[in-house]
């Protein structure tokens, strides 16, 4: 049996406080500029050293910390929950509702999802919210797929049978006794998608295409770095770890949480 991941929860937990309440105790504006400390490396006055302006970096990613775990969380929620109710929809009723399902997931899939990413936001000013709603449209549809198979399962026993003969409510079904049933795969879904989210509005960020300055995010920093790479390797660095240490710890929950659910159902 898969272990609790303790270090990888411990791990999201602290990232989690320093990004969100670490501004209350290192009380340093990410905007003030020190033409004397430009591109200094992490020292006790700078513990993660200062960009080509002279911000601290430190600041800079704590500030950055929560554009990018909101806009991952966010879009993450808004695309499970997409997926929860397209896919639950279309495995309940079935019919023309399922085959208008597998035509509406088959057209998003057509385009691959980071260059679908790509044309969407160059004609829109990237913004959070803008971001959320975008990442969160074009990451639906594998959460969907999986709750779709689920509830085809779920219709196919007595008791959804009896249900309906009894004339229960629709409303009523899906709420009742669809939903306990395929909140273990939401959350899975859920886990994977804010690693996935965060990833790919570093990604946008990288190509100048993410959150637009003054406002910064991880992906943000790390790509005012690779100018400076070569002389100023902290500037990516460090935001960098933080992508991959928030990603690493929510696919090991992922991972366990998936194993839990395949263990569920072998058993049932």
């Amino acid at each position: 049996m898969s272990r609790f991941p303790y270090a990888s929860t411990f791990m999201l937990f602290a990232l989690f406080i320093v990004t969100f309440f670490g501004g209350l105790i290192y009380d340093v504006s990410p905007f003030s500029l020190h033409k004397d400390a430009i591109l200094v490396a992490p020292s006790s006055l700078f513990p993660l050293g200062t960009d080509r302006l002279g911000r601290d970096l430190l600041a800079r990613i704590i500030e950055g910390g929560q554009v990018s775990l909101i806009i991952g969380i966010g879009s993450a929620f808004i695309g499970s929950f997409v997926g929860l109710l397209l896919g639950a929809t279309a495995g309940y009723f079935r019919g023309k509702v399922d085959r208008g399902f597998i035509v509406l997931v088959d057209l998003f899939l057509t385009f691959p999802t980071f260059f679908l990413l790509l044309a969407l936001v160059s004609y829109i000013n990237a913004s959070i919210w803008v971001l959320i709603f975008i990442i969160s449209i074009t990451g639906w549809m594998t959460t969907a797929r999986l709750i779709r198979s689920e509830s085809f399962a779920i219709t196919s026993q007595p008791f959804i049978k009896i249900l309906n003969i009894a004339k229960v409510s629709k409303m009523k079904i899906l709420l009742k006794y669809y939903a306990p049933l395929l909140a273990p795969i939401f959350f899975v879904s859920f886990t994977f998608g804010v690693g996935g989210a965060i990833l790919a509005e570093s990604g946008l960020s990288y190509l100048g295409l993410g959150i637009v300055a003054p406002q910064m995010s991880w992906g943000t920093i790390l790509s005012s770095g690779k100018e400076v790479l070569d002389i100023a390797w902290w500037m990516s660095f460090f935001p960098g770890l933080m992508i991959f240490l928030v990603t690493f710890s929510l696919m090991n929950i992922a991972n366990y949480l998936q194993h839990i659910n395949s263990s569920k159902d072998i058993n049932t």
